[in-house]
């Protein structure tokens, strides 16, 4: 079990795809869970062997029989030997993001080796433990960021991804490429690399969530463990970008109105812009306004019995100062849509009659870290980390009870 003497990651058998029984490895996995749309993952789910099947089966009981079924087909595949592997995104000649996966050996008693940054919906925890327990098997990687002084793994790391690759895959102009280490030497880098670190989830949390649970019930030992995919930001830092809110229902005048009783409320002549620090934008049917300098009693109201640090937090002035308190907008599904893209969001209200979006700056991944480390958790859907890993390279199938 872990404590506060670092990570714990372990090699494991990964479940892959076999070009063979499945065919070209690209038309097989896709994006991970939340960046696909319904009517896309609908039309992926029509494909005989994609990850979809599975990723979105709504009786995960029947998922686990396809899975199997694809297992003693040929289709997937377990590695004959356990490792861990290296994965790298690369975009022409950058690379984007270079990490390890692993089975991440997860506390069951808080231990700060992992820490979250936001907050839960008990209703999507238990979605995600059902799934994950009834498929007895995770598709994608948690995606962790931690930093470490110890640079001895780079140079590991590099020799790895000289090798022949185990996967390579290409998904929207971005280049998957997976290799693995099954050399103990090696392992033992990596092992004495990752001593004294402490990991930000940055994306999974309700899948890191589900993990807890399950392990936490009796029998479960199989998720005292969980995927996980390990990124040094020190030497590939993760893109960090805010969450935009569209709010359909919502027009922008009268909501720069009403924005206008609780807040600065300023006009933007030139249209829409990305938000500056400690600015929020609202935006609709062509017009923008600058929002900035809450009243204080309207944000003490607001964010009464929350974190003091959020009077400073972008989302939380979002949500609840303006959504819920200025506006009256609902907590409903569908009443607010999240937008990770800064120009798909103003685009998407441009029109009128299309409604409004409010548009937020980015925080810096030092604030996330210091808020997470003290115990506070920022407001749902309030940061985006990138790029996240595919779904389907590395599969987590456990053996069968």
């Amino acid at each position: 079990m872990p404590t506060s003497t670092g990570l714990q990651l372990r090699p494991f058998r990964a479940v892959r795809y076999d070009p063979a029984g499945a065919g070209e490895l690209s038309t097989v996995i896709c994006p991970p869970y939340d960046d696909i749309g319904p009517a896309h993952a609908r039309a992926l789910c029509r494909r005989p062997h994609h990850i979809a099947r599975l990723l979105y089966a709504h009786d995960p009981q029947a998922a686990a029989g396809r899975l199997e079924r694809w297992l003693q087909r040929g289709v997937l595949v377990r590695d004959t030997r356990p490792a861990l592997y290296v994965y790298q995104q690369q975009l022409g000649p950058r690379v984007l993001q270079r990490g390890l996966i692993g089975e991440l050996t997860l506390s069951r008693g808080g231990s700060p080796s992992v820490l979250p940054h936001e907050d839960v919906q008990a209703h999507v925890v238990g979605q995600r433990a059902a799934h994950m327990a009834g498929l007895r098997a995770q598709l994608e990687p948690l995606l962790l960021t931690y930093r470490s002084s110890e640079r001895s793994a780079d140079r590991v790391i590099a020799d790895i991804t000289r090798r022949q690759p185990l996967a390579v895959a290409h998904i929207g102009g971005i280049t998957h490429t997976l290799w693995a280490s099954t050399a103990q030497a090696e392992q033992d880098v990596v092992t004495r690399h990752l001593e004294g670190c402490q990991a930000l989830i940055a994306d999974g949390h309700h899948r890191h969530a589900a993990c807890r649970q399950l392990s936490a019930q009796e029998n479960r030992s199989s998720w005292h463990s969980g995927l996980a995919l390990l990124v040094d930001s020190t030497t590939h830092p993760l893109r960090l970008t805010a969450i935009h809110r569209v709010i359909p229902g919502l027009e922008p005048d009268k909501a720069a109105v009403a924005a206008a009783d609780v807040a600065r409320v300023r006009p933007l002549p030139h249209g829409p812009q990305r938000p500056g620090p400690g600015e929020l934008v609202l935006t609709g049917a062509g017009r923008a306004w600058s929002i900035t300098d809450p009243d204080p009693r309207a944000l003490d109201d607001a964010l009464a019995g929350r974190p003091p640090q959020w009077r400073d937090l972008p989302a939380a002035i979002a949500d609840h100062l303006l959504l819920a308190c200025a506006w009256s907008v609902s907590d409903l599904p569908g009443a607010v849509q999240h937008v990770h893209d800064v120009h798909q969001a103003a685009s998407a209200v441009a029109a009128p009659g299309q409604g409004t979006a409010v548009l937020l700056p980015d925080i810096t991944e030092d604030t996330v870290r210091q808020l997470a480390g003290e115990g506070v958790l920022l407001p749902r859907k309030s940061t985006s980390f990138g790029p996240k890993p595919a779904a389907g390279l590395a599969l987590r199938v456990l053996d069968t009870p």
